[in-house]
């Protein structure tokens, strides 16, 4: 992926012009400065700008001068200015502008975010191509999400507390979270899981899913099946028990005769094996003719009951109505006591003493009173006008209530008096049945004759499983994995003798699954932690990322960024020292440091031009150009010795 950093920048949070600090592309830019000028809080101010889920650039100066932190990147896009506010007192702010153009002129202050921190993260990923997939179908877990921009980060920043940690080869690694996505992307990222096979795991898990349940269905359907044939013979006896076949039929022994013959059972009339009620008895014909008169006779109580239970409720109805007005009579007859008294000539009595007002009052209330007696002497007696209604059905309920006992009674009498009467009636009950029986169970058995076509659906999709169980095949991806750890791990190998190793040809190996890596000296196979000296740490840390560049630059259309950047790689040889600062310093610096730390600014120069301007680097270190000076492919981007990455005018 080509990404390659042109411009830090940082906008003062009072007014003035902001602060940029330029790089060059495909060479290694060196920030060279004293301690506590700002050069660790590069790496966390680019991690935040390309939308980093928390800010670890440094509270204190940094943050209380800064109100806008931005980075202008070269893609193959074009240059993209991305930019995020200072969090505060917050762990992050999702505030965030992005301008987008084949040449950016950094404004001099941000007034409003236009983006988020989202949106932000989706271009990063879309930018470098990263698929939209789980690495696990249906998974839950954080560490099998589908591989984000951020997690391609771990093979670009190497800060001063991982450069030459024995314990963590890859930024952020030291926390679960990182260190077991990053194992999982791993595969993906040496291109041993490419999109494809993602894509593949998750049709192959449908096409499991679907497989499962037509198996499920085909067996259900079989098991019916063959249940049911072993019935089919037992269905044809019955037939002929029943009539529905003749006496003399033979039973075949074919299974297609068999579903014929009770086919034809199914389709005919069914009727004409019926005994006639006529040639039986003749109490059946009359049994017949009660049986439906019953049914009429209840269907016409039911219909009367229900009448008669609609009039008792409106009365009652009306009832309740009336009582209702004769309390409100009731309560507005004190008006019309009042009403007398004040018109008595009784000077002591207290009501003739009511003023004007009030005696209008008592007028009104009694005026009530007298429109409330005109409706209960209008109010109809609903009751006296339905009682003959309710007599006639109550009298109607009974003669009908009476005629189907009478037709009950008969019925019981035959019943109990034609034995064969009611052995007919058992045997058309029993027919019915078995005829519907037999009807369902040709259907089931028509599920069952297509399951042809299950078989077919369970087939094909087999053979997609096979073909797509091809592309995910274990075996291919840990060949491809081991083919891409073996590339690797030669190039680290090369690259080792170029340093400051103690064992420079020790064959090296990539551990995946410890993310880290171990030299093979001998009969021993040594990790990173159980190897000493701070030198060798630093050679096989520089080595393995620079060979992880090669490999992934080597690949059309990679997402990991063609950038590195390393925070104090000196820091084992020239610790809180410069090599400018000897002359002050009690201690002299030995020339075999020199040579070493020369070594490995030589060896970044020399890959940089190598990689023929896809690949930048930044180096950000105490070492100043008497130690580095002269290289091929290095650059001095800046020197913060009277100066610093806040500039001190910004100080309040």
């Amino acid at each position: 992926m080509y990404f390659q950093l042109r411009k830090l920048i940082l906008w003062p949070r009072h007014d003035g012009a902001p602060r940029i600090v330029e790089f060059h592309p495909g060479v290694v830019n060196v920030i060279s400065g004293a301690s506590k000028t700002g050069k660790s809080a590069v790496i966390p101010i680019i991690d935040y700008c390309l939308a980093a889920d928390k800010c670890a650039i440094p509270v204190g100066v940094i943050r209380e001068n800064c109100h806008w932190f931005g980075v202008l990147i070269d893609t193959i896009e074009g240059q993209k200015l991305l930019a995020r506010r200072e969090p505060g007192d917050q762990q992050s702010t999702s505030d965030m502008v992005m301008i987008e153009g084949d040449e950016i002129e950094i404004p001099d202050r941000i007034v409003e975010k236009t983006h988020t921190a989202a949106t932000v993260k989706a271009m990063l990923n879309r930018l470098a191509g990263l698929t939209n997939l789980d690495f696990e179908p249906d998974s839950e877990s954080n560490f099998k999400s589908r591989p984000s921009f951020r997690d391609l980060m771990a093979f670009t920043f190497q800060p001063q507390n991982i450069v030459a940690n024995p314990d963590v080869m890859f930024f952020k690694a030291d926390t679960t979270e990182h260190r077991e996505k990053l194992k999982t992307i791993f595969p993906y990222i040496l291109q041993a899981v490419t999109a494809d096979v993602l894509q593949a795991r998750f049709e192959l898990d449908r096409l499991n899913r679907l497989l499962r349940r037509k198996e499920n269905e085909l067996r259900a359907l079989m098991s019916a099946g063959n249940a049911w044939r072993l019935e089919a013979q037992s269905w044809l006896r019955q037939a002929v028990e029943f009539g529905l076949l003749p006496s003399q039929q033979v039973i075949p022994t074919e299974w297609a005769e068999i579903v014929d013959l009770l086919r034809a059972i199914v389709e005919g009339n069914s009727d004409a094996a019926h005994p006639k009620l006529a040639g039986i008895d003749a109490a059946l014909t009359r049994l017949q003719e009660l049986r439906t008169n019953e049914t009429g006779v209840a269907a016409e109580l039911t219909q009367l009951r229900q009448r008669l239970s609609e009039l008792r409720r409106l009365i009652d109805s009306s009832d309740a109505y009336g009582s209702a007005l004769r309390i409100q009579r009731d309560r507005l007859a004190l008006s019309d006591w009042l009403k007398q008294l004040s018109s008595a000539d009784d000077p002591q009595d207290p009501v003739a003493l009511l003023a004007d007002g009030d005696r209008d009052k008592i007028e009104q209330l009694s005026a009530a009173l007298g429109a409330l007696e005109v409706r209960l002497q209008t109010h109809p007696t609903v009751s006296d006008t339905l009682d003959k209604e309710v007599l006639r059905l109550r009298g109607t309920i009974e003669s009908v209530l009476v005629r189907l006992n009478e037709i009950r009674q008969e019925i019981g009498v035959l019943e109990r008096n034609s034995v064969e009467a009611k052995q007919a009636i058992d045997r058309f009950d029993r027919m019915e049945r078995f005829l519907g029986r037999l009807e369902q169970a040709l259907l089931l058995y028509d599920r069952t004759d297509q399951s042809a076509g299950l078989r077919q659906e369970i087939d094909s999709i087999k053979q997609q499983i096979e073909e797509l169980q091809g592309r995910v095949s274990e075996t291919e991806i840990a060949r491809k994995l081991r083919n891409a750890i073996d590339s690797i791990e030669a190039t680290t190998s090369r690259l080792i003798p170029r340093l400051d190793a103690e064992w420079p040809d020790a064959p090296v190996r990539l551990m995946i699954a410890d993310l880290t890596v171990k030299v093979i000296r001998g009969t021993r196979d040594d990790y990173l932690w159980e190897i000493g000296s701070g030198a060798n740490w630093l050679a096989y840390h520089v080595a393995l990322t620079l060979a992880l560049q090669w490999f992934f630059l080597d690949l059309p259309h990679h997402p990991v960024p063609g950038l590195l950047i390393y925070d104090q790689p000196s820091q084992v040889y020239f610790p809180r020292r410069t090599a400018g600062e000897e002359a002050s310093d009690p201690v002299s610096w030995r020339d075999e440091d020199v040579v070493a730390v020369r070594k490995v600014f030589s060896l970044l120069g020399q890959q940089a031009i190598a990689a023929g301007t896809r690949l930048q680097i930044i180096v950000l270190d105490h070492a100043d150009e008497e130690v580095w000076g002269g290289l091929e492919g290095i650059v001095l981007a800046e020197e913060w010795r009277d100066q610093a990455l806040v500039p001190y005018n910004w100080l309040r």
